[in-house]
C-alpha cells in the first residue's frame, strides 16, 4: 500500500495536520503567528547546514529551528519589540540560508521544495520522521495540558497554582520546532506558519472549551490535507499551496457563519 505515492502523500499530510492544528491553538491564544513563521524560516539555515554536512536534513532543521525558538524566548524582554526581533531573526535566518546554498560545491538542491513543499515525494522514511515527530509533539500536548493552558491563559494564576510559564513556553517552543522540522518537507518553510495557524483559526469560531477547539482544528488541518491533495491531484496544482488554500476557505466559512461575541 506504502508503495502508492498518493497514499504516502495522504499520510504524510495528515500526520502533520494532526501535529501541526492543536499546536496551533497555543500559537494563536498566545498571539505567536509571527513566532512559527519565524522559527519555519529559521529551518531553511538548517536544512543547508544538514546538506554541508551529510546529516539528516530531519535533524539539521530540527536543531536550527530549536535553536531559534530558545533564542527567542531568551532575548524577549530586551529592550526590543519581540515582532521587530522576530523579524530580524526569521528573514536574517532564510536570506542566510539561501546564501548558504551557492556554497554548497556538488550539492544541487530545489529550493523550491523546502521553500513550498515536495509532498508528492515523500518516502517510507519521511512518513516514519512525521508520524514519530506527530507523536512525540501530541504526547507533549497531551501530557502538559492544564499547565500550558493554564499559563497561556493567566501566567500570575499559573505561578500561584505552582506552575512555571516561562518553563511551559520552552514546551511549546520545542513542540514548535519539531513539527517545523517534521512539516518543512511536506508544505514548506513558507507554508508551515499557515498549517499552524488557519485550521487553529477556523476552529475557534465553532469552540466552546479550548479542548474542543483542538480536536476541531485537528479534524479541519486533516480535511484540509486531504481535500488539498485532491485538488491538487484533479487540477495539477501544487499540493502544499493547495492543501493551505483548503484551509483558508474552511477559514473563511466559519468566519461567515460565526456567532457575534464569539472568537
Amino acid at each position: 500500500m506504502l508503495d502508492d505515492f498518493l497514499i504516502r502523500a495522504a499520510l504524510a499530510g495528515l500526520g502533520v495536520a494532526l501535529a501541526a492544528a492543536p499546536l496551533g491553538c497555543f500559537v494563536v491564544w498566545r498571539r505567536m503567528a509571527y513566532f512559527g513563521d519565524a522559527t519555519a524560516h529559521a529551518a531553511i539555515l538548517g536544512v543547508v547546514l544538514s546538506l554541508a554536512l551529510s546529516m539528516s536534513v530531519f535533524a539539521g532543521a530540527l536543531a536550527v529551528a530549536l535553536a531559534m525558538a530558545v533564542t527567542v524566548s531568551s532575548l524577549s524582554g530586551r529592550g526590543y519589540g519581540m515582532d521587530t526581533m522576530l523579524g530580524v531573526l526569521a528573514h536574517s535566518s532564510l536570506a542566510f540560508g539561501l546564501v548558504a546554498v551557492t556554497f554548497l560545491p556538488g550539492v544541487r538542491i530545489d529550493l523550491s521544495a523546502y521553500l513550498f513543499g515536495d509532498i508528492l515525494a515523500v518516502s517510507k522514511g519521511d512518513l516514519l520522521v512525521i508520524w514519530g515527530g506527530a507523536a512525540v509533539v501530541l504526547g507533549l500536548l497531551w501530557a502538559r495540558w492544564q499547565q500550558l493552558l493554564l499559563s497561556t491563559l493567566s501566567p500570575d494564576l499559573a505561578y500561584s497554582a505552582g506552575i512555571n510559564p516561562r518553563r511551559e513556553q520552552l514546551v511549546l517552543t520545542l513542540a514548535l520546532a519539531i513539527v517545523v522540522a517534521v512539516a518543512i518537507k511536506v508544505v514548506g518553510a513558507l507554508l508551515i506558519g499557515a498549517m499552524l495557524i488557519i485550521p487553529a483559526a477556523a476552529a475557534r469560531a465553532l469552540s466552546t472549551t479550548p479542548e474542543r477547539m483542538a480536536v476541531l482544528a485537528a479534524v479541519i488541518g486533516g480535511l484540509a490535507a486531504l481535500g488539498g491533495l485532491q485538488g491538487a491531484f484533479l487540477l495539477d496544482t501544487p499540493a502544499g499551496p493547495s492543501m493551505v488554500c483548503v484551509a483558508a476557505i474552511f477559514f473563511a466559512v466559519t468566519t461567515l457563519f460565526r456567532r457575534p461575541g464569539r472568537g
